[in-house]
């Protein structure tokens, strides 16, 4: 067989693997399906690999046990604890006589299993997986995806779904994020009034949360919990109001934002109650690291209130004018009481960049999510350290961007030392603006080009072309696993047309994106945690792949050139394809603004469709002059320009996600 470097991709056989493993050799031969693969299992003490191959086998061939077709071998080590960051490494070998796995750990076997899973080639109504021998591991240990269930409550089912999603491609900790200013999510036993308060709306009983944890085990994956404090805690001050920082009264908060709201980290009975939560919950989460949270509490009601402020001063938490008091003097406190909390009961606390001080012992690791400074000042300060700044999957922002962000870029201006305090990095997933119906559609499948990014060598993962290919096949692979986020979007917009015929509005939502960051708060529309997340822009992609792909039409368009003698084959074609998209957008206005009167969850989008007619006859033109090598006239060029600054606006929360593709065709 020839090797091949993962850098040498481009040259390989097409494949669909991903994330990329480090090696590959690619043979000539192939292993025929038509036969159904036999299992042999050799010394397997976790009950995990045979679980997991065994649902491979089902997935790949069907119920055909006993099979008596050619082997596949699994053979591994040991038992691997992910929470000890055991090897992940495997070796995978697909001859035309069978399927070999090598592993030193169930980790890695079951990290082969999903590599093996991605393999099959369909053709001619055949399927095969191609002659291969794979050697793997992973660049980062901490390769996760923080799911939001405090916002809007996520059912187990969810949870198990896309648990499913993340051993797809290799993610290997579920960061739960389980409570917040809108909700506890938890039972507790201890301290009851959290759940039945805070979880009026859903929470999950502790015999749910071991469902879960077993069904993470099983596919290799680490739960870590967070329970947000002192800030995000309005939900905990509702239930126990003796938690307050001030002597107002508080409700579950139905808003968003950054509420402000505290507990009070001058009183012992903040503590007391803290320990003894904390106490039950470490107890139920057996993973070591245990995340406190520790973000966006700006202070106000402690420097408000005389008592706090006087608690302050007496403990010379004070600013350098020897005067101001100083809040974050107050939570490194905070922090340093909860820390004591957790490494009493075995556990590594996890925190947010803003627990980070001069203070704080070594021991906490740091999770930066506003930028890479906080991941570099943390290492250098010698914390174990954790990326979620890029990839935040919430701000529907392209899968291309989450992909350029690197926990260790090269550049980075870490040491050799202080780089291996980089554990990885995580997806996250806040939920003020996806319930458990479109959750799926917001988190894949541009999670798995996070999971790349963390799992892949750093060299051979610069290609975003090859990275969007696989990752079309890689999302339609996800859908055969349970997740939703193509069916969900598909049953809203069904639900929206009603009776009418979907084509029309489906081809409008296929080109708009949400807006982007945290816009939807401030443009006109006032959502709570009881607003129904219907609409068409729940319904519209986070990254549109039409968009995506028009827009690479576009470009080579205009590489090509306007002197391209006689337009190639293959030039011709692109015009072709542009041509027929635009007209498509140029006469969809027609058929949809008759659903959109009969409808009023839809009338609120009739100018955004009336934009992409615009915007495709503006760009019908552009084409013509293009093809027929006419320069525009500046009078022309003015009144494009002005009519794509007009279809830029947002209408609904959304916009048209063809804009910059129509900018680069136009000329401006």
């Amino acid at each position: 067989m020839t090797l091949w470097t993962t850098s040498q991709l481009l040259a390989q056989p097409v494949h669909s693997l991903l994330p990329l493993p480090a090696e590959m050799r690619w043979g000539q031969g192939r292993l025929n399906l038509k036969t159904p693969l036999k299992l042999q299992l050799d010394n397997s003490p976790d009950p995990a690999v045979g679980a997991a191959a065994r649902r491979l086998l089902t997935r790949l061939q069907g119920p055909t046990e006993p099979a008596t077709g050619p082997l596949l071998q699994i053979r591994y080590g040991q038992t691997g604890r992910p929470e000890k960051f055991d090897e992940e490494r495997y070796s995978l070998r697909v001859t035309p006589m069978g399927v070999s796995i090598d592993a030193p750990t169930s980790l890695g076997a079951l990290r082969a299993l999903a590599t093996l899973e991605q393999l099959p080639i369909t053709e001619k109504r055949q399927r095969y997986l191609p002659e291969v021998d794979i050697v793997d591991q992973p660049r980062f240990a901490w390769r996760g995806l923080l799911i939001d269930a405090a916002r809007h409550f996520m059912p187990v089912a969810v949870i198990k779904r896309n648990l499913d999603g993340m051993a797809a491609v290799k993610l290997n900790v579920l960061h739960w994020h389980l409570t917040d200013d809108q909700g506890f999510r938890v039972e507790s036993k201890v301290l009851p009034r959290l759940h039945q308060v805070g979880g009026a709306d859903g929470f999950y009983t502790q015999a749910q949360v071991r469902e879960v944890l077993a069904y993470a085990a099983a596919r290799g994956i680490r739960v870590v919990p967070e329970f947000d404090v002192p800030g995000h805690a309005t939900s905990w001050i509702a239930a126990y109001p003796r938690l307050a920082s001030n002597d107002s009264v508080y409700a579950v908060a139905q808003k968003w934002g950054v509420l402000n709201i505290a507990l009070d980290p001058t009183r012992e009975t903040t503590y007391s109650l803290l320990d003894s939560l904390f106490t039950e919950m470490t107890a139920l989460f057996p993973d070591p690291y245990f995340h406190i949270g520790g973000d966006e509490n700006d202070g106000r009601q402690w420097r408000r209130n005389p008592r706090i402020a006087a608690y302050m001063k007496a403990h010379k938490m004070l600013k350098a004018d020897g005067k101001t008091v100083d809040k974050h003097q107050l939570q490194t406190y905070f922090n340093r009481r909860v820390l004591a909390m957790v490494q009493k009961r075995g556990k590594i606390m996890v925190g947010w960049d803003e627990i980070l001080g001069p203070d704080l012992p070594q021991a906490a690791v740091i999770q930066s999510w506003r930028g890479k400074k906080g991941l570099n000042d943390a290492a250098k300060l010698g914390h174990p350290v954790l990326l979620s700044n890029g990839y935040y999957i919430d701000l529907n922002y392209s899968a291309a961007s989450h992909y350029d962000a690197d926990p260790l870029p090269a550049d980075t201006p870490l040491s050799a030392a202080e780089q291996k305090l980089v554990l990885g990095g995580e997806a996250t997933m806040w939920a003020e603006f996806a319930d458990s119906v479109i959750v799926d559609s917001r988190i894949w499948p541009r999670a798995a080009a996070v999971a790349e990014r963390l799992w892949s060598p750093q060299a051979a993962t610069q290609n975003v072309p090859d990275m969007y290919h696989r990752l079309a096949a890689v999302s339609a692979g996800l859908e055969t696993l349970g997740l939703r986020h193509r069916r969900a979007p598909e049953m809203l917009l069904r639900q929206l047309a009603g009776a009418a015929d979907v084509a029309p509005l489906r081809t409008l939502a296929e080109v708009i994106e949400p807006v982007k960051e945290y816009k939807r708060h401030f443009q006109g529309f006032a959502y709570t945690t009881q607003t129904p997340l219907n609409r068409l822009v729940d319904a519209a992609p986070a990254e549109s792949e039409v968009a995506r792909r028009f827009g690479l039409l576009v470009d080579s368009v205009l590489a090509a050139g306007p002197a391209a003698p006689g337009r190639s084959a293959a030039v011709a074609r692109q015009f072709a394809a542009l041509r027929v998209q635009l007209l498509q957008w140029q006469s969809n206005d027609t058929r949809l603004q008759p659903v959109m009167a009969l409808h009023p969850t839809l009338r609120e989008y009739r100018p955004l469709s009336v934009q992409l007619e615009a915007i495709a006859t503006v760009l019908l033109e552009r084409l013509t002059q293009l093809q027929t090598k006419q320069s525009p006239s500046a009078e022309w060029l003015t009144t494009a320009k002005a009519t794509l600054d007009i279809v830029q606006k947002p209408v609904g929360q959304a916009e048209l996600a063809i804009m910059p593709a129509a900018r680069r065709l136009i000329g401006s």
